[in-house]
């Protein structure tokens, strides 16, 4: 396997996403989720500590661009987008408080093409995780509630 793309998170770094600087929307984003995967993804895979996602080898540059976006959103996250010949590898891992976000992104295959944003922001919270945002603010953040930091 040949990497492609790698990104791993600073050292304590907090737990919170951030789409200040994204160039697109949660909404855009979660969309773009749904077309990636009806385009290419051959297969899913929920580890002891993230979640890889196989892609036909053709989508290996949306995938690594991708895969940049959302380790400048959620830099907490170890990100990995390798390929051979045939297939994209995209791994993402995370420390143990992030692991029910982890939970809702191997989900995400099957919510992305029916879920709005509010849903995931809903099924989160269920997660113990309190996204915040205003109508001013275009971003979001996502952190784990109190009781996870233990």
């Amino acid at each position: 396997m040949t990497l492609f793309f790698q990104h791993e998170p600073p050292a304590h770094a907090p737990i919170v996403c951030d789409f200040t600087d994204a160039p697109d929307t949660p909404e855009e984003r979660l969309n773009e989720y749904g077309q990636l995967f009806g385009a290419g993804l051959i297969s899913r895979e929920r580890t002891t500590t993230g979640v890889t996602l196989t892609f036909a080898v053709r989508m290996a540059s949306w995938v690594a661009d991708l895969a940049a976006r959302e380790a400048a959103c959620c830099p907490f996250m170890s990100y990995r987008v390798t390929h051979d010949d045939e297939t994209v590898r995209w791994e993402t891992s995370g420390p143990t408080q992030a692991q029910p976000i982890l939970d809702e992104y191997y989900e995400l295959y099957q919510t992305a093409a029916t879920a709005s944003v509010d849903d995931l922001i809903a099924s989160l919270a269920t997660r113990g995780f309190t996204v915040t945002h205003s109508p001013d603010d275009p971003f979001q953040h996502t952190q784990p509630d109190d009781h996870l930091n233990g």
